[in-house]
């Protein structure tokens, strides 16, 4: 302020003397000089002027604080969770299933043999095959020897039996490592020390039952969806997750508490529109899993048991206060046709008076009637 004071004295001097009186300025200890004339002038494209940063501290002349404004971060949606890159699908080493009939049938040979070579077999027998007949060796250990290994060998071959079927699928694995997949059929041999797990590799369909749901204003409802999946990545989905059937399931109703639906009578285009929402949400966080989802349509929408109850008041109230204003309309059309008739024909001659007495009368009697029916 102190400036202002002493540059007034010379711009009046300054008049006086015949010189050029220079333009008022406005100045303080927190702006720059900024010329009066210059606020007032009308400039179609005035000259953008830097804004200052904001000074940390109290306002000028108000003693506040100053508001500061934090800058709202965007909300960015989480990605879905990748599973071990190393975990995928490929295929078991298996061999036909004549390999293992052939060494099962060895190991019964084997155990028959040793059978007869330690005399263990009925001499009616010995002849009824045409074997010769030998001096019993007895069970030594060589003889034990020789029937664990046969019958290893059989234990092996009929053990590892497997017959596999179109659209079933087998998931081995040894002591907690993935071994491979079988999508094979037909009669198979797998190592019978391998765990194997079945898996559904088939187009399925999958009904749900009433899940929880919002449309655009937030009104709850009750959606029945219809899933069209398959299993794609064996591994992921049997290894990667608990249950694969219920990690689709609790997907759909995660998408359907984000995906706002609408009731069937708002148009095709709204229900296609949240039908292709679902479908891409819900395919985007199952494919992790080994999951590949075809298709989500909603097909049965309703209101919640709460909202329909009050959805049901409402349309019994409309309905009640439609059916009062056409009996009302009628009775109004009933009264004064019945006036006119009166009073044209000359049958009664009435005032104001008893004309208003009348028409309530008439009013009255007809709405009564009109109660009764």
């Amino acid at each position: 302020m102190s400036t202002t004071t002493e540059s007034m004295p010379e711009s009046e001097g300054n008049a006086e003397g015949g010189t050029p009186r220079p333009a008022r300025l406005i100045q303080n200890e927190a702006t720059t000089e900024i010329p009066v004339h210059l606020l007032f002038r009308d400039d179609p494209d005035p000259e953008p002027v830097p804004a200052r940063p904001a000074v940390v501290g109290r306002r000028q002349s108000t003693g506040e604080q100053p508001r500061v404004r934090r800058p709202v971060a965007p909300v960015r949606r989480r990605p879905v969770p990748e599973v071990d890159p190393e975990l995928g699908e490929r295929p078991a080493r298996v061999l036909p299933g004549l390999a293992g009939v052939l060494a099962g049938v060895c190991g019964a040979a084997g155990c028959a043999a040793t059978s007869w070579w330690a005399g263990l077999l009925p001499p009616e027998a010995v002849r009824a095959f045409g074997l010769p007949a030998l001096v019993p060796a007895g069970l030594g250990p060589v003889q034990w020897a020789a029937y664990a290994g046969a019958g290893a060998l059989g234990l092996f071959g009929f053990g590892g039996l497997a017959r596999g079927r179109t659209g079933r699928a087998w998931v081995l694995g040894l002591f907690g490592r993935y071994r491979g997949t079988v999508r094979r059929t037909g009669l198979m041999w797998v190592n019978p020390l391998l765990l194997r797990r079945r898996v559904d590799v088939r187009l399925r369909h999958w009904r749900s039952a009433a899940m929880p749901a919002a449309d655009g204003n937030g009104v709850a409802l009750r959606v029945v969806v219809l899933v069209v999946w398959r299993v794609r990545d064996t591994a992921r989905a049997v290894l990667a997750v608990d249950d694969h059937e219920a990690y689709l399931r609790e997907c759909v109703e995660a998408a359907l508490a984000r995906v706002p639906v609408e009731m069937p009578g708002s148009g095709r285009s709204s229900v296609e529109a949240a039908a292709d929402a679902l479908t891409r949400l819900v395919a985007q966080e199952t494919a992790p899993v080994g999951l590949e989802v075809f298709s989500v349509q909603p097909v049965r929408v309703e209101y919640a048991p709460e909202v329909a109850a009050v959805m049901q008041r409402r349309r019994i109230a409309a309905l009640d206060a439609q059916h009062r204003a056409s009996v009302l309309s009628s009775v109004v059309d009933s009264v004064e046709d019945t006036v006119t008739r009166l009073t044209v024909r000359g049958l009664v001659e009435l005032d104001d008076y008893e004309r208003k007495a009348l028409v309530k009368d008439l009013t009255v009697a007809f709405c009564a009637g009109r109660g009764d029916g």
